[in-house]
């Protein structure tokens, strides 16, 4: 039984490292839906500011989720976005321009995003801003809407749990329609 009556929009969220782009694209083919990367919209000032190892604040982080926020709306067919969303008022920033918006979060420890960003040579994203992120995490359970994964589960995994999240429960206000 199938319990969507609007199309999926879907954010794969969470600390640098635990895979929201592998997870983002790999989900979205699964789905049928398009992906767009989140850090693809970061300003250059942003994108400067990680290079050097300068956490974002959350003022250079509001122009940023603006634009997320007008992406997930104009995106009425369904998307799946990756962003880190750490912050509870971020996502409520997101959950306001796309009604129904759902959150995938994957959670790994510190030492774990770690060593995964390490394995990144020339990310614009450096190790020593890992504990800024922690640090900045207010974590999604139990907010509606949300799917908390480990991330460190095999990544065809995580895609059947999303795939099979997505079919058979209602996005967050659809339960009344369903």
């Amino acid at each position: 039984m199938t319990f969507h009556p609007v199309p999926t929009r879907l954010v794969v969220m969470g600390v640098a490292g635990c895979g929201k782009s592998s997870l983002g694209q790999q989900g979205a083919a699964a789905l049928g839906l398009p992906l767009l990367e989140g850090d693809d919209f970061h300003p250059a000032a942003n994108v400067a500011k990680m290079r050097a190892g300068v956490p974002l604040s959350d003022e250079d982080r509001a122009a940023w989720l603006d634009t997320l926020a007008q992406q997930l709306a104009s995106r009425t067919e369904g998307v799946v976005l990756t962003c880190s969303s750490l912050k509870r008022r971020y996502r409520e920033r997101l959950r306001a321009a796309a009604p129904g918006l759902r959150f995938v979060f994957l959670q790994l420890s510190r030492e774990q995003a770690r060593e995964r960003v390490a394995a990144r040579p020339g990310h614009v994203f450096p190790v020593s801003l890992v504990d800024s992120q922690f640090e900045a995490l207010e974590d999604p359970s139990g907010e509606p809407g949300v799917l908390a994964l480990d991330a460190m589960r095999p990544l065809p995994e995580l895609v059947a749990e999303i795939s099979r999240w997505v079919r058979s429960v209602p996005a967050p206000g659809d339960e009344v329609r369903a």
